[in-house]
């Protein structure tokens, strides 16, 4: 229902508080990629897509030749050379430690997401994309963008320009930026970087100094820089997703350019991308492939980075990591509102009882814009997720009302975010508008996984235009760890 009394100050409330339920949420996905914890009781899950082209001309980027499941060619393997597969040492290390359950998707599949498919992308936590060759169909890329947008970890993997292996006229380049530019879900720069055309030779791009992130010291190693031979590179745009981060970078580059590995976040899920194959191939592969050993070429640490970036993708640190203690317990303080603004920062009049919009449960709600005018508003809570939690579910209800009648413009928006302990944002993990107006308070849960032992901030922000009013209202929060 529309608002009655003052439309600015019920609907600030309830969207202030869903704007701090989806930056928890958003938190928790990136926390939970730095926890060290020990061997998981559930093996983290990867396919590995082999349905575009993957060992067309020369290349073979599989990880064995026993598909779906690589176990069939060698159900113990001790060796890369156990598995067939230029990417079976990426394969085969992930598989001995135990924490990972591994799989392929084969040529002639349809990637999916949502359905009963036993290969479908719901069934996994990390997706990798090896160079892939072919264009997605407008619903794969449906399902892809879906899957990270709920949570799952996205691993696309470029070469240079040209480099079409099946001559169908699309190279990995071409690929990759068709699904992030071409699609249903979002095609705004959701992951904030694109692939360049370009065809570098030679270089051995270094790593950024940065000890606390979990790709470069993850539990497989610390990753000083990588290797190019015949590769591209990524241009980064941090005004388009903030949480956007090149990680390591062609020789003479740095900042937005010639970044080539970055990481990202879409919704609760993570994303990394690769600026060339050549760093995860083995050398050895299926007969009439002309291969080469990147992945112990010691101009780079190749290994390291493949397999921190998997372990961060799949929202855990698998590989042996340490131990550590997590008691079950809900983390927000005040998570309903009932104490008024205890244990929140919130524009005035966000958290409310007025009865222009209802509460879902209680007398207070968080009711963020509903003014019809140009008018900001801001909620937030600072959370401290325990390191040794291997599980953090930040939910919350959010109810949108609004007064808008297109059906195309999303002229008042709801951004939530996570933040530092700086201030700086780390994500964004959502952002809500008129066009997403309906019924009653839907229940929206993230993974914060990713965040696990670091203090972060919550925050919503509801931005109004200056004509007819778009309620945010959020009610009933949790951050849930275990």
């Amino acid at each position: 229902m529309l608002g009655s009394r003052n439309p600015r100050r019920y609907r600030r409330a309830f969207t202030s508080a869903l704007a701090v339920f989806a930056a928890l949420i958003a938190g928790t996905a990136v926390q939970a990629a730095t926890a060290p914890t020990a061997a998981a009781a559930t093996p983290h899950r990867i396919l590995f897509d082999n349905s575009k082209a993957e060992t067309a001309g020369n290349a073979d980027w599989i990880i064995g030749t026993g598909q779906p499941d690589p176990l069939a060619q060698d159900a113990t393997p001790s060796a890369e050379t156990d598995w067939t597969g230029a990417l079976s040492a990426w394969g085969v290390a992930l598989q001995k430690t135990g924490d990972y359950s591994l799989k392929t998707l084969p040529s002639g599949n349809t990637i999916t997401y949502g359905t009963s498919a036993a290969l479908d992308l719901q069934n996994f936590d990390t997706f990798v994309l090896p160079e892939p060759n072919v264009l997605l169909s407008a619903a794969e890329k449906t399902a892809v963008m879906r899957f990270v947008q709920n949570g799952g970890g996205l691993f696309l993997v470029s070469d240079h320009t040209g480099a079409d292996r099946n001559n169908d006229g699309y190279d990995a380049v071409e690929v990759i930026n068709d699904l992030m530019s071409n699609n249903s879900v979002d095609s705004t720069d959701p992951f904030g970087f694109s692939v360049d055309s370009l065809s570098v030779s030679t270089d051995n791009p270094r790593a950024i100094t940065d000890s606390a992130n979990p790709v470069l010291n993850g539990s497989f190693g610390k990753v000083t820089g990588s290797i190019i031979r015949s590769g591209t590179t990524v241009t980064l745009k941090p005004a388009d997703n903030p949480a956007v981060k090149g990680l390591v970078y062609r020789t003479g580059y740095s900042g937005n350019t010639g970044a080539f590995f970055a990481t990202s976040t879409f919704g609760s899920g993570r994303v990394a991308v690769w600026g060339d194959s050549s760093p995860i191939d083995d050398g050895t592969g299926q007969p009439g492939n002309t291969l080469y050993d990147g992945w112990n070429d010691t101009a780079g640490t190749n290994a390291a980075l493949a397999l921190n970036a998997t372990e961060w993708l799949s929202g855990g640190t698998g590989g042996g990591g340490g131990g550590g203690t997590c008691t079950a317990a809900q983390l927000i303080a005040n998570p309903g509102f009932e104490s008024g603004s205890t244990s929140w920062s919130a524009s005035s009049g966000v958290i409310t009882t007025d009865s222009g919009e209802a509460a879902r449960t209680g007398s207070y709600k968080a009711w963020l814009s509903g003014y019809g005018s140009a008018h900001t508003d801001t909620l937030s809570q600072s959370v401290a997720v325990p390191s040794g939690c291997s599980a953090a579910t930040f939910s919350f209800y959010l109810h949108i009302d609004t007064a808008e009648t297109t059906t195309s413009t999303a002229y008042d928006t709801l951004k939530v975010q996570v933040l530092n302990s700086g201030g700086s944002v780390l994500a964004t993990l959502a952002t809500f508008s008129n066009l997403n107006a309906a019924s009653g308070y839907a229940q929206r849960s993230f993974n914060l996984g990713a965040y696990a032992g670091q203090t972060v901030t919550l925050k919503f922000t509801g931005t109004e235009g200056s004509q007819l009013q778009t309620s945010f209202v959020i009610d009933d929060t949790a951050l849930n760890v275990s």
